[in-house]
């Protein structure tokens, strides 16, 4: 079962949040961050995979700042505009940011521990949160976009983190994918021979392999840090 609701920021903003609830007793919670292309198709479907595995699943709007109901496929001109609208919410600045994933997982929280997951902008955002957002118990960003950039690899997070990267990603060069991992020592970082947005079945990039075995492991690192 799913459906969206309104979640409020510290600030007192209001937004909305699609949420998938299991068919039993949620192991947990699990927040879902999208990419650079909204509350979509391919992000719904993947929360409607967490609550399958047992969680209740939360995907904030992370654009509703700045854009309401952005909800874009993966065509160039779509690509283009989630560009604009990912610098558009940057520029909120990481505090505002965190603000409406803090409230994410305020909600999710009614279902026990939570764990955070992130996709390209989301992996980014998640990997943030593992060191800003309080009531996080795991985070797990999937090729987040800047995240092994030095700004980045000088944060410290706060909870076990397992990090996705794809080695043939154009976007994220693997040597600083190493580099990341080098500085990340309490990092559980993995490489699979994919491009960026390897896990998006939506996408030319998407390879069933790489997103099978990340998704067993995060499915793992779930279990074992939410249950």
């Amino acid at each position: 079962m799913s459906s969206f609701v309104d979640l409020t920021t510290a600030d007192g903003f209001v937004f909305p949040a699609y949420v998938a609830q299991p068919s039993g007793k949620p192991k947990g919670g699990v927040v879902v961050v999208q990419e650079i292309f909204g509350v979509n198709s391919h992000i719904r479907a993947v929360a409607d995979g967490y609550a399958a595995a047992g969680y209740l699943a939360v995907a904030p709007d992370m654009f509703h700042r700045v854009q309401p109901a952005v909800n874009l496929g993966y065509t160039p001109e779509d690509i283009q505009s989630g560009v604009a609208l990912k610098a558009a919410a940057e520029a909120l600045g990481v505090p505002t940011l965190m603000q409406s994933l803090q409230a994410a997982v305020v909600y999710a929280s009614q279902a026990g521990k939570v764990g955070m997951v992130g996709y390209c902008w989301g992996g980014l955002l998640t990997w943030r949160a593992a060191g800003l957002v309080t009531g996080l118990s795991a985070a797990v960003p999937y090729y987040g976009g800047g995240m092994t950039g030095p700004a980045e690899v000088a944060r410290t997070p706060k909870v076990p983190v397992l990090a996705h990267f794809g080695e043939l990603d154009h976007g994220i060069a693997l040597p600083t994918v190493r580099a990341f991992e080098q500085a990340q020592l309490d990092v559980d970082v993995r490489v699979y021979a994919a491009e960026h947005g390897f896990n998006c079945d939506q996408r030319g990039a998407y390879n069933a392999h790489a997103a099978d075995l990340a998704r067993a492991a995060t499915l793992a690192f779930f279990d074992r840090y939410l249950g």
